[in-house]
């Protein structure tokens, strides 16, 4: 997978474009060959019209191949549940991952309130996981992680390992995961999806792993998305040009074969 890639990316509104005021509904990522493009691009079309936030009547696919770019490979995080009962244990349950990391708790707070307020967001917020700042300033544009996928090998042995977590809504959200707790200067993520029929979230780093939080908001609500708490200091443009153009490849081959943060 690691020759001739090109990167598929999806993203969809509802009432026109996203630059003129519509509302974001569904995006996903892809890394492929050449003869998996038409594959993918229709797996990604399907999502875009099969999303319960409603339907797109703007969906833009942009292919790219990866011109002579330094792929860099990386394992997936460790995958584990934390299993709670509403929503308040559930955000107590993230407040308690995130202190544990020495995030502060008034950027913990910023956070959930960000995520809380949040229906429209198309991209992650970056905050100062001390001062709670917002550090990306781009509104609801935020930061959209960009060119990262499974090495298709690797993706069915880690299913096979796995088997309860081989959804396309995990794969995705790992591969993400991954990539971003990968740079130095992150120190966790909090996510949950604004996809109003999916309760569950996670907090994820590279110190504890991808942890799943299986309430993190109520069934209907559509408020969600991405918090990346980052160190202090972060050197902001080169971190944010990691996101979204350092292609990544997720490889795992067994438990005691994960070969995090080499290059290839």
């Amino acid at each position: 997978m690691l020759n001739e890639l090109y990167s598929i990316r999806m993203r969809g509104a509802e009432g026109g474009a996203h630059e003129q005021g519509g509302r974001h509904i569904s995006g996903g990522e892809r890394l492929g060959q050449k003869e998996e493009l038409h594959k993918l691009a229709t797996e990604l079309l399907t999502k875009s019209l099969n999303h319960s936030r409603g339907d797109c009547d703007f969906i833009q696919l942009v292919i790219e191949k990866l011109q002579n770019q330094e792929i860099k490979t990386i394992s997936p995080l460790p995958v584990s549940t934390e299993h709670v009962q509403n929503v308040t244990e559930g955000r107590k349950k993230a407040v308690s991952l995130l202190s544990f990391l020495g995030i502060s708790d008034e950027a913990i707070t910023q956070g959930l309130n960000f995520l809380k307020q949040s229906t429209h967001q198309r991209g992650a917020i970056i905050v100062d996981s001390q001062t709670g700042k917002r550090l990306d300033h781009r509104e609801l544009k935020g930061v959209r992680v960009s060119r990262m996928d499974w090495h298709t090998q690797s993706w069915s042995n880690w299913s096979a390992f796995y088997q309860p977590f081989t959804s396309s809504r995990i794969r995705e959200a790992l591969a993400l995961a991954s990539k971003v707790t990968a740079s130095p200067y992150t120190i966790a993520e909090l996510c949950w999806s604004d996809d109003p029929d999916y309760i569950t979230g996670y907090v994820a780093s590279s110190a504890t792993g991808y942890k799943r939080i299986t309430h993190l908001k109520n069934i209907g609500e559509n408020c969600g998305g991405r918090i990346f708490f980052v160190k202090q200091h972060c050197p902001l443009d080169d971190y944010i040009s990691y996101l979204e153009t350092t292609p990544v490849c997720i490889t795992y081959e067994n438990e005691t074969g994960h070969r995090r943060g080499t290059s290839s």
